[in-house]
């Protein structure tokens, strides 16, 4: 089984691999009949977060998800942001950097008439669209005053996209009597996972059981981190750069960007069947539980709330994974989005 791939990152090798703190939205709504904000997605959305008050005396996590992102069916978008020296900037990244990406997707796919389902998998590198937002996001959090805090990003995209150059929209199919999914993906479809992050917020996928990580833990104790930040004059002491900041790379931070720099480091994954849902989370979650530990714990919810023929629910996952964390005695908010794939999908 090959494990996630494509994974890089500026400056550094490659490696293997709201608004009340919250934006979720879905570009097309429900029926009248439901009440359920994914019914007709192959995917839901379970968020959960704690202040962690006995630490913190502030909540300075964000995070956003948008269902069917960049008005395509069935496409994905979820972010968690870690603010630090304040919360301005990990707002304004919940605000704003969804549509900085849906705008470049947009702009790449105008003249190629997709329709509102799949992309063509050559059309654009999705990577590089993020590199170049997180740039641009950067400059605009300077301009617009919020730069004095920073934030750690953590993004996933989640979309389909069709192995041949169609020229035609790409076929799909609103949900009828008997059909569960608004998007009906074809032989020629594959279903892909982009990510990005700066800082040490982190995305790990569960597939088959066994927990992959797709980001990168941007910190100063990181040897090739240190090198960068010694290259371009900054100093490490006790862990922190210029003895400040435990991250190298961040959001926000202008005081400090010609060392902290945005650059992110990003993956592209084809989903399966095997894969069974994404965890993103801040720190304040992985400093105390694993990611192998976390995707067990997970998954040993879904099966337990599957055998008491309950609704898959990932929210209840998120808020347990949370919890977890808090009695593991984290010093730091906790936030932790799950995102649970339906492999139905592929039948």
């Amino acid at each position: 089984m090959a494990s996630p791939h494509g994974s890089t990152q500026a400056d550094q090798p490659s490696s293997t691999a709201s608004l009340s703190n919250s934006t979720p939205q879905n570009n097309v709504p429900p029926s009248a009949d439901t009440q359920d904000p994914f019914n007709g997605l192959s995917f839901k959305v379970g968020v959960a977060e704690n202040k962690n008050s006995a630490y913190r005396a502030k909540m300075e996590d964000v995070h956003t998800y948008v269902a069917n992102f960049a008005e395509k069916l069935d496409w994905g978008y979820f972010a968690i942001f870690d603010g630090h020296a304040g919360k301005s900037t990990a707002r304004w990244c919940g605000n704003n950097l969804h549509t900085l990406i849906e705008q470049e997707l947009l702009a790449k796919e105008a003249s190629a008439n997709c329709g509102s389902g799949a992309s063509p998998s050559n059309l654009c590198d999705v990577k590089e669209v993020f590199h170049n937002v997180f740039v641009k996001a950067d400059e605009l959090i300077e301009e617009e005053g919020s730069g004095s805090s920073g934030s750690t990003a953590a993004v996933a995209i989640l979309r389909w996209e069709t192995t041949e150059d169609e020229t035609e929209p790409a076929k799909s199919k609103p949900t009828k009597s008997g059909k569960k999914f608004d998007f009906v993906p074809g032989p020629q479809h594959k279903r892909m996972l982009y990510t990005s992050n700066v800082g040490d917020s982190r995305i790990v996928i569960c597939r088959s059981g066994k927990a992959y990580r797709l980001t990168y833990d941007h910190k100063a104790s990181d040897p090739s981190e240190i090198k960068r930040v010694r290259e371009r004059g900054g100093l490490i002491v006790k862990n922190r750069v210029n003895g400040v900041l435990a991250i190298t790379r961040s959001l926000g931070d202008s005081y400090i960007k010609n060392l902290v720099t945005g650059k992110p480091f990003t993956t592209s994954t084809e989903i399966t069947a095997e894969d069974e849902f994404l965890i993103l989370a801040c720190d304040g979650v992985w400093d105390v539980i694993s990611d192998t530990y976390a995707c067990k714990f997970v998954k040993d919810i879904f099966k337990q709330q599957q055998q008491n023929s309950e609704p898959i629910d990932p929210a209840r996952a998120a808020k347990r994974l949370c919890q977890l964390a808090i009695d593991k005695a984290t010093t730091d908010n906790v936030t932790a989005m799950i995102v649970k794939f339906d492999s139905s999908v592929f039948d």
